[in-house]
């Protein structure tokens, strides 16, 4: 087999990636170590940036979202039970859309079905080879047989935990990490949302987060100790928990239910440079990972396969390499402002185990400020709808 990229994970950057390199004419393949079904319920983010939303529409994709993506113009922070608004649309004219991940990765694989773009799926043993050379190959095993795919260049879209960035040497590879003390205990259920907007609640018994998925579907969210299980927190506990963190007035209006998803998620930020290596390229949660507080997973993946498709455009239609060349430094600069806020938005929100009074003095009056200053509220405003590609 033979092709001119190589897109290593089937999740949001290498399936956006993979339409925009289509779109442009350029041959890629994606190959995926799951099954379409595992990829697509994975439950992950829900915040859509307009720069996500505008890539969805000149992909032609956005039907389901103009269906059920719910625009939202603002978000609601609490200190002890007491909330106030950020009002996204006044500061920064922009909004952001609730929509789910599993909801995106449905449209593009759909999409990618109807325009026949080949992915791979149930790829076994997957490797990396040559990328420091002009003709990288991979390989992988598929129903026992092994496969092999030469291609001019790689895209490493496959997470955290996949080949992609173990393929660049240690000696290249700088990491940049900071785990944090506390996961997040999430469920979904199939019960009205509390409020039309996000709540990010800041209690002395910690943080609380109310969200949605549609007018229909809630998805909360409290912060629980990294040694907790999913088998600790009933239904029961979990209402009263989060009620307990949201205050009385947004508690009033919580509707309880059975949950049908529950799961903590640990929270850690995480950085690896550089992105590029080679004729290796690394895009998304391959990269870099955030806390979800600042939603910018998904979203930063996006910006990622923006630059990064029009540097390939690049390579391949112009036969420049300008574009390869400046990648990663272009895209970092990004990553590292959305690791910035990321970061801030949970250092204020979140109960840290060593925090003493002092500190929590301190964070109070972070957020008191921010009640009361416009100019700190179109701070967190800009980064929150999405700061510009440049």
């Amino acid at each position: 087999m033979r092709t001119q990229v190589a897109i290593i994970g089937a999740g949001p950057a290498g399936l956006f990636l993979a339409h925009l390199l289509r779109a442009a004419g350029i041959d890629c393949v994606v190959i995926e170590r799951r099954d379409r079904a595992y990829v697509e319920q994975r439950v992950r983010a829900g915040i859509v940036e307009q720069i996500t939303v505008d890539l969805m529409r000149r992909l032609g994709i956005t039907e389901r979202l103009d269906r059920f993506g719910l625009v939202h113009d603002g978000t609601q922070l609490g200190i002890a039970g007491e909330l106030f608004r950020i009002d996204f649309l006044k500061l920064t004219g922009s909004t952001v859309t609730v929509y789910g991940q599993q909801e995106v990765m449905h449209d593009l694989f759909e999409a990618a079905a109807e325009r026949g773009m080949e992915i791979v799926w149930n790829a076994d043993e997957v490797e990396l080879h040559e990328l420091a050379g002009t003709q990288p190959y991979v390989t992988w095993r598929k129903d026992g047989a092994e496969q092999r795919l030469d291609c001019a260049l790689v895209a490493g879209c496959d997470g955290f935990h996949g080949v992609s960035r173990a393929s660049i040497p240690t000696s290249v590879l700088q990491v940049f990490e900071r785990v944090y003390p506390f996961g997040w205990l999430g469920i979904l259920a199939d019960v009205p949302p509390c409020d039309e907007e996000l709540i990010y609640a800041n209690h002395a018994r910690g943080f609380a987060l109310a969200s949605m998925r549609s007018p229909t579907r809630s998805r909360y969210y409290v912060q629980v100790p990294l040694g907790d299980t999913v088998e600790e927190w009933s239904d029961a506990r979990f209402w009263d928990e989060l009620c307990e963190r949201l205050g009385p007035d947004a508690a009033a209006r919580v509707t309880t239910g059975p949950s049908f998803e529950k799961s903590i998620a640990p929270l850690r930020s995480f950085v690896g440079e550089p992105m590029r290596w080679g004729r290796l390229f690394l895009a998304g949660d391959a990269a870099h990972i955030v806390p979800p507080t600042g939603a910018k997973g998904m979203n930063l993946a996006v910006s990622d396969v923006i630059m990064l498709s029009e540097a390939m455009i690049e390579f391949f239609l112009e036969g420049s390499e300008a574009g390869i060349d400046g990648y990663s430094q272009r895209a970092l600069a990004r990553v590292w402002k959305g690791e910035r806020f990321s970061w801030w938005l949970t250092s204020i929100t979140h109960r840290f185990p060593d925090m003493d009074a002092f500190a929590r003095r301190i964070q109070i009056a972070e957020l008191d400020y921010l009640r009361g200053s416009e100019a700190a509220q179109r701070t967190l405003a800009e980064n929150y709808v999405g700061l510009p590609l440049e």
